[in-house]
């Protein structure tokens, strides 16, 4: 079997930035916790979807909507 086919779980902050689809900065900002494996600090993918996860969707206000005031 080979190795390449298994995704990491633990993540360096650049890896993990990445996966998120910030800067490094921004996520060091970002409480999302890490774990530690020697002198490594390392973000798990599952910590990473659920702080994904429980990011809020935009919405969309139709109440304000100026085609409402024109059209009804």
């Amino acid at each position: 079997m080979n190795i390449q086919n298994f995704p990491p779980i633990l993540l360096p902050a650049s890896t993990a930035a990445v996966y998120l689809g910030v800067s490094k900065s921004t996520l060091l900002k970002l409480n999302i916790r890490r774990k530690e494996l020697g002198s490594k600090r390392l973000y798990d993918r599952r910590d990473l979807d659920a702080f994904a996860d429980d990011l809020l969707y935009e919405t969309t206000d139709m109440e304000g909507n100026s085609c409402d005031a024109i059209f009804g």
